[in-house]
């Protein structure tokens, strides 16, 4: 038997070595599912605000999760309570789509004592079906509040991040979750 394997030693290396190339090749070949992550960088070329910026504020509509409200929606609303119009300077849909609401350079309207010198970033969403506060952000939104955030942060290194409920005085869960602890590392 040792005299036939030493005679066929050399097929055998050969059968050994094509197995292992083709072994390589069906799994450089075999698909892999691919998970897409939940942080994907992007830039929105933010303008700087001529007003002097203390706090970059994170809200929520306090709308029923999963039901999509955008831009003119707010303003729509804000101007039926006796408002100018939009009082957040930016609005983050279900989608992640950012649309810019009250322009930069005029004061917002989105915190009591504090709109002469924040940004008021809100995202759609916030409350169950009961009215209950919930974090309802999408991965979208969460990608696009922490983008948002980061760049904002580069225009304004001072200003401190958090929810309007970390403000003084303020009697509301707004955004639903703790913003001042999610963003501290920014």
């Amino acid at each position: 038997m040792l005299a036939k394997i030493v005679k066929y030693k050399h097929q055998l290396i050969l059968l050994i070595i094509f197995l292992i190339i083709i072994t390589m090749r069906t799994k450089a070949n075999t698909p892999t599912k691919k998970t897409e992550p939940i942080f994907k960088p992007t830039k929105f070329g933010f303008k700087k605000s001529k007003r002097v910026i203390k706090y970059i504020v994170v809200h929520t509509t306090a709308s029923v999760a999963g039901k999509d409200f955008d831009a003119k929606d707010i303003d729509q609303w804000h101007k039926a309570s006796g408002w100018d119009g939009i009082g957040y300077n930016y609005v983050v849909k279900l989608d992640g789509t950012l649309e810019n609401g009250r322009n930069i350079d005029l004061v917002p309207a989105h915190v009591k004592g504090y709109n002469s010198n924040s940004i008021g970033i809100v995202y759609v969403g916030g409350v169950d079906a009961q009215k209950k506060p919930l974090d309802s952000r999408t991965d979208a939104q969460k990608n696009t509040l922490l983008n948002a955030l980061i760049e904002l942060r580069t225009l304004y290194p001072d200003a401190i991040i958090q929810g309007h409920r970390d403000f003084p005085n303020v009697a509301k869960a707004c955004p639903c979750f703790n913003a001042k602890t999610e963003y501290s590392n920014i």
